[in-house]
């Protein structure tokens, strides 16, 4: 009975570590497909090596934009098989000066590799510090934004630039600083915005003309 007693007592300690660790049950099933017509996974004897297939990330995309960057993504949308495996594939490209906007991923790491030209990249840590990370990249370099965080990427060089991002979410949310604070319907109002940035309710109506064309 001791001994019995010594298994379970084991067996929980072992239970509570693993939870503690953050570690989760395996999946119970080798896939999960999206089905695009139901919320359930598609039925695997449908299932075909396409599902988890998606091409076209050689080809630059179409920088000509105001923000003189583009941003390609193979996420579940675009690859089926990626259901509920927790990954997200980005492609960005630059132009000369191109810019993605400070932004935050709510529910996802990010992993940044600089697949040509330089790259400066930083984010924010949180208050009260609001310390910055920033450092310029070059080909084959790394760098990763951690989950929550205030993030940018802006083309550092003279030509254009790529890179290739990986996150830990088939979601990862994106949050685009600018406008989801001056560009929300309905807006929020000049004398929050105005006392919030120190600045007189004229600049706020600027800014906020600028996401509401």
């Amino acid at each position: 009975m001791a001994s019995q007693i010594l298994v379970i007592v084991s067996f929980l300690a072992i239970s509570c570590s693993l939870a503690a660790a953050g570690i989760e049950p395996g999946p119970l099933q080798d896939f999960c497909v999206a089905d695009p017509t139901s919320s359930a996974c598609l039925d695997p004897k449908l299932v075909k090596p396409d599902n988890f297939f998606s091409g076209g990330f050689h080809v630059p995309g179409n920088t000509s934009n105001p923000s003189g960057s583009s941003v390609t993504s193979a996420s579940v949308a675009q690859i089926p098989g990626l259901n509920t495996l927790g990954l997200t594939l980005i492609r960005f490209d630059f132009a000369h000066g191109g810019l993605v906007t400070p932004h935050i991923h709510p529910r996802a790491s990010e992993i940044l590799t600089v697949l040509e030209g330089s790259l400066l990249v930083g984010f924010v840590s949180s208050s009260p510090e609001n310390r910055l990370f920033s450092k310029v990249l070059e080909q084959g370099d790394v760098f990763v934004f951690p989950i929550g965080l205030a993030h940018f990427l802006s083309n550092a060089g003279n030509g254009t630039a790529a890179a290739i991002a990986s996150l830990n979410s088939q979601n990862p949310g994106f949050i685009a600083i600018p406008s989801n604070i001056f560009g929300t319907n309905p807006p929020i109002g000049d004398d929050v915005l105005a006392k919030a940035y120190n600045v007189d309710k004229s600049i706020v109506e600027k800014l906020r003309a600028q996401f509401h064309s």
